[in-house]
C-alpha cells in the first residue's frame, strides 16, 4: 500500500475519533448534545472527504493492475444494475438472518442514525452522500484494492467486507454488511471505476433515509396492523 493510501486511512480514522474532542467543544458553546454530534460529524466528514480527494488527485489516471477500466457507457449500465444487485444482496442476507439464523430484522445502528436525521435533517447529507463516498474510497479502493493485489477476488472481497461490517459496530447484522460490501467490491472489479459502487451505496443509503423519515410513522402502523392480524389468525388456528 502506497503512502497516499496510508494517509487516507489515517485521515479516515482521525475523522472518526475527532468527535471525542469536537462534540464536547461544540456542546460547551451552547449547542445541545444532538446538535453538537450532528454538526461535528457533518463538518469532520466534509473535511475528511476534501483531504482524501486531494490525496487521490495523482490517482486520476491510475488503474488497479488486476482491473480494467470499462467504458463510460458500460459503467452507467452497471451503475444502474448495481443498485438493484446491492438491494438483492441485502434482501437475501436479511432472509438468511431472519429465517435461518433467527435474528430479528431491524438494526439499532440504523435506527439511531434515522433518529438523528429526524432531529437534525441536514445530517441526511452525511448519511446519504458523504458517508457512502468516503466508505467506498476507504473500503473498496484502498483496503479491497490492497488485498486484491495479493489475493483472489473472493478472499479480498470477504476480508474487506468483514472490516467494513466491523467498523459499523453492528455485530448482530454483520452478515448484511458483509453481503453488501461484497457486492460493492464486485461492482468495483467489474468496471474498474470506484464511482460505480459509490452510486450503488448512495442509492441504498438515500433510499433508507427517505423511506424511514418520510414513511416511518406509516411503516410503524403497518407493522402493528400485521402483528394484530397474526394474533387474530393465530387465535382462529388454535
Amino acid at each position: 500500500m502506497n503512502s497516499r493510501y496510508w494517509a487516507i486511512l489515517i485521515t479516515y480514522i482521525l475523522m472518526h475519533v475527532s468527535g471525542i474532542f469536537g462534540v464536547p467543544f461544540l456542546y460547551g458553546r451552547g449547542l445541545t448534545v444532538t446538535e453538537s454530534f450532528a454538526a461535528w460529524t457533518m463538518w469532520s466528514f466534509i473535511g475528511a472527504l476534501i483531504i482524501i480527494l486531494v490525496f487521490l488527485v495523482p490517482e486520476r489516471r491510475y488503474t488497479h493492475p488486476r482491473m480494467q477500466r470499462t467504458s463510460p457507457a458500460h459503467a452507467v449500465k452497471w451503475s444502474i444494475f448495481g443498485v438493484f444487485l446491492a438491494f438483492i444482496a441485502q434482501y437475501i442476507a436479511i432472509l438468511i438472518e431472519t429465517y435461518v439464523i433467527g435474528i430479528d430484522p431491524g438494526s439499532e445502528n440504523t435506527q439511531e442514525i434515522i433518529d438523528m436525521v429526524q432531529l437534525v435533517p441536514i445530517f441526511a447529507v452525511v448519511v446519504a452522500l458523504i458517508g457512502p463516498i468516503l466508505e467506498e474510497i476507504v473500503f473498496r479502493k484502498v483496503i479491497f484494492g490492497a488485498f486484491y493485489k495479493r489475493f483472489n477476488f473472493i478472499i479480498s472481497a470477504l476480508l474487506s467486507s468483514l472490516i467494513f461490517a466491523v467498523v459499523h459496530m453492528d455485530f448482530t447484522h454483520i452478515l448484511i454488511y458483509t453481503a453488501v460490501g461484497f457486492t460493492f467490491s464486485f461492482l468495483y472489479v467489474k468496471t474498474g471505476r470506484i464511482v460505480v459502487p459509490i452510486i450503488a451505496h448512495v442509492a441504498m443509503n438515500g433510499y433508507a433515509v427517505l423511506v424511514q423519515v418520510l414513511l416511518g410513522d406509516r411503516l410503524q402502523e403497518m407493522q402493528e396492523e400485521l402483528e394484530t392480524m397474526q394474533l387474530i389468525l393465530g387465535g382462529w388456528l388454535l
